[in-house]
């Protein structure tokens, strides 16, 4: 479960290094949703220095959020529930990535102290083996958390999203996500305990991402040439896909400080809720 770092190559003989940084954290540091997400998660994960800790994930990551967790502490396994981009995953972090079975975890019994499963069960019309899998590759006192799309179905920019067909099936959902009460009802089912719950991505910003996600789903599709890696990904997947847009990027990048500003009026808005949400339980 442990990472070995790699032996550094000498100075004489090693290669000039790139200046330029990875593609996957490039596009991180211009994401809105994804910061917002890594905060979130890391006040609900508190210290994890020597301890042993699981991220699973579905669709909508590159490995960039995987990097920033690392770098946070602790020893990290990854796991994808998706074949596509596992390969690009490893290669990026220097680790392996597994192809996770919601249904069969591929690790022991009890293996970690932490699991963090992102953004997957929305996914699925059939998710208690996933709940079931989390609960036995905790440790005992062992901390999970599930984090998915609110499943407020009244919250406006929800309704905005049906009205301008991207719906839950765009983004690959069975469902809009879940709330609060659901997750914790989840960890219940599985005799874990709920301990914390926050919110991300408030109105200004689920705003701001649906007019991006739109101009890639609906727009940039009819100029793209191959289709995306995965069905139901509303971003660049794969550094294939985003050269295939990398015009666009380009003038992404120029008007990014703008949404970024934007977003931040969600500070005006009272209550810790958000269009995504998240739960801790301890086992």
């Amino acid at each position: 479960m442990t990472t070995t770092s790699p032996v550094a190559a000498s100075p004489v003989t090693a290669p000039p290094r790139s200046t330029e940084a990875p593609w996957q954290l490039q596009m991180y540091a211009k994401s809105l949703k994804k910061r917002q997400k890594v905060e979130l998660l890391m006040r609900l994960l508190g210290p994890v220095s020597g301890k042993q800790c699981l991220l699973i994930s579905g669709h909508d990551n590159n490995g960039a959020m995987n990097h920033h967790f690392r770098a946070a502490g602790g020893r990290w396994s990854w796991g994808q529930v998706y074949p596509q981009g596992v390969e690009e995953m490893a290669a990026f972090l220097g680790d392996p990535v597994a192809h996770v079975d919601i249904n069969h975890f591929p690790f022991p019994d009890g293996a970690f102290d932490v699991v963090i499963v992102i953004d997957v069960h929305e996914h699925f019309a059939d998710f208690s083996g996933l709940n079931r899998e989390i609960r036995r590759v905790l440790a005992p006192g062992g901390l999970a958390i599930i984090t998915t799309p609110n499943g407020d179905t009244r919250l406006p920019v929800a309704l905005l999203k049906r009205l301008v067909g991207m719906g839950p099936a765009t983004y690959g959902h069975i469902v809009q996500g879940y709330r609060v009460r659901d997750l914790e009802e989840m960890f219940r089912s599985v005799g874990m305990r709920p301990v914390a719950s926050g919110g991300y991505s408030r109105f200004f910003t689920e705003l701001a991402e649906l007019l991006i996600n739109f101009g890639y789903v609906k727009v940039l599709a009819r100029k793209r040439e191959h289709p995306p890696v995965m069905e139901g990904t509303i971003a660049p997947t794969s550094r294939k896909e985003l050269e295939a847009v990398r015009k666009e990027y380009r003038v992404y990048s120029l008007i990014y400080p703008f949404m970024y500003f934007f977003s931040l009026l969600d500070k005006l808005i009272p209550g810790r809720g958000g269009y995504a949400v998240a739960v801790s339980a301890r086992k």
